[in-house]
């Protein structure tokens, strides 16, 4: 943000939080600095607001928002005139955004809308609901409103919602000197590109100048005979999760966007990949812990439950099929005590083996490591690892259970061996299930249309449970009676 003029008296009051608590040695917004914004966006200062917060980036003033609370946050867009910087707005987090967009005037974020590139007002406008949106729309000027309206049109994280629709293209036949001319006369360019795509007269793309060829080449050269041949088209119906492998498989700095003639209408840089891995990755990441995607730390305590009860609820009724075998067996459990104080160990190491095999899958599954082509060899070396861990720890807590019975004096030493040898074989099969349920359900998931992240861990914990409370109290029921 740009120098606001401020008072020499407030000057002396906050200069020392700007220099040295506005950001902590790890480069967060320091205690100190966020206080003393909420005391001016409390005094309702908005000159002091501006000077306080005039040497942050508009992704650190984002952030800065997210640690306000509901009401100080109300009273920041309020102090503002309803207004916040359009560059901001597309910082903000997903679930922030919505509220304060809701809480802005809607002429203010048309003006904002204006300003931004259309896949970054696709991104402030697409959570609203369509009465909010429509009325923000409206004050927007008829062309970028319906370059908006077109990107709002495609599937949620395709790439047509999150291209620009801002590029710069050209016919083969042009030289570079036409190419720089236009490029220093034409005021609307995007904010940011890196190469001018060639089309033909079909306006499909057939090849790309990078910015730097440009430069050194003399004026007269025609760009078809220095443009290189285009990568990677991308589709407007390609998943996001599809366009950020092809960044990464083919090291890509920008890539058109083609709609179903081929036809050129838009390009994504890798600054809007970067955002798309992110996003992936926190899904994945809360699809694991049976959160929901949208979650964040903005939300009520309603909001909240709601979205975590279901994958509770879920949890529930496999818990209650894992007490079901524990109930099966409750004879053999009630003769031998020590049943009771083992099985959970059998069932945590399965679980916990289960999970890390889990975790490679899905994530190899995402960045397309793991394919039909090298399944069987990937199915077949993890129930290795799970074989081999299982042997392991069959040895280290086989011993130690057998060695901690008998000295506990509840039985004799050929009960103690016996009860080691249960504990070592459940626990050999245990985790040679793990390892199988960890890889086999994700597999089985994708091949059924299912996203692997979202359900595979409440199957493999289930199949975990299961199998090691009935493999242990099982064994232990025709070896120690």
């Amino acid at each position: 943000m740009s120098d606001t003029p401020h008072t020499d008296e407030a000057e002396d009051g906050v200069d020392a939080i700007v220099e040295d608590a506005q950001f902590a040695e790890d480069r967060t917004l320091s205690p100190d600095f966020v206080d003393a914004v909420v005391v001016a966006i409390e005094k309702g200062d908005p000159l002091e607001f501006e000077y306080l917060t005039r040497e942050l980036h508009p992704a650190d003033i984002a952030d800065l928002i997210g640690l306000l609370s509901d009401d100080d946050r109300t009273r920041l867009i309020e102090m503002k005139s309803g207004a916040l910087a359009a560059d901001v707005l597309a910082e903000l987090d997903n679930d922030l955004r919505e509220d304060v967009v809701e809480a802005m005037d809607p002429a203010k974020v048309a003006e904002a809308v204006v300003e931004l590139d259309t896949d970054d007002a696709a991104f402030v406008l697409e959570d609203l609901d369509e009465e909010k949106r429509s009325e923000i729309l409206a004050e927007v000027p008829l062309e970028e409103r319906l370059a908006v309206r077109a990107a709002l049109e495609y599937e949620e994280e395709s790439a047509g919602r999150v291209m620009q629709r801002e590029f710069f293209a050209a016919p083969g036949y042009w030289t570079v000197g036409q190419i720089i001319d236009r490029l220093r006369s034409t005021e609307d360019l995007p904010d940011r590109f890196y190469e001018v795509f060639v089309v033909d007269p079909a306006f499909k793309p057939i090849g790309e100048v990078p910015l730097s060829t440009l430069l050194k080449c003399p004026r007269e050269t025609r760009i078809d005979d220095i443009m290189l041949t285009t990568a990677q088209k991308i589709p407007v119906t390609m998943d996001q999760e599809e366009v950020a492998y092809l960044f990464e498989q083919y090291n890509l700095i920008s890539s058109p966007v083609v709609d179903a003639a081929d036809r050129l209408v838009g390009m994504i840089t890798v600054d809007d990949v970067v955002e798309m891995v992110r996003e992936e990755t926190q899904e994945d990441m809360l699809a694991l812990g049976g959160v929901e995607a949208d979650t964040g730390l903005s939300d009520t305590v309603m909001e909240t439950v709601q979205s975590r009860f279901s994958w509770l609820a879920v949890n529930l009724a496999t818990a209650i099929l894992a007490s079901l075998v524990i109930a099966f067996f409750d004879g053999a459990i009630e003769q031998v005590v020590a049943l009771a104080v083992l099985m959970p160990i059998v069932a945590s190491m399965g679980g916990n083996a289960g999970t890390q095999t889990l975790t490679v899958a899905v994530r190899s599954i995402a960045t397309k490591d793991l394919t039909p082509s090298n399944a069987a060899r990937i199915i077949w070396r993890e129930a290795l690892v799970g074989l081999a861990n299982g042997v392991l720890f069959a040895v280290i807590m086989g011993a130690l259970a057998a060695l901690w019975y008998y000295l506990s004096g509840w039985g004799e030493r050929g009960d103690a061996i016996g009860l080691g040898a249960v504990v070592g074989a459940a626990m050999i099969i245990n985790l040679l299930c793990a390892g199988l349920a960890g890889i086999l359900v994700p597999l089985g998931l994708q091949r059924a249309g299912q996203d692997p992240a979202v359900s595979s861990a409440v199957f493999v914990t289930t199949v975990t449970d299961i199998v090691g409370f009935f493999v242990f109290l099982g064994l232990a029921a025709v070896v120690l009676l």
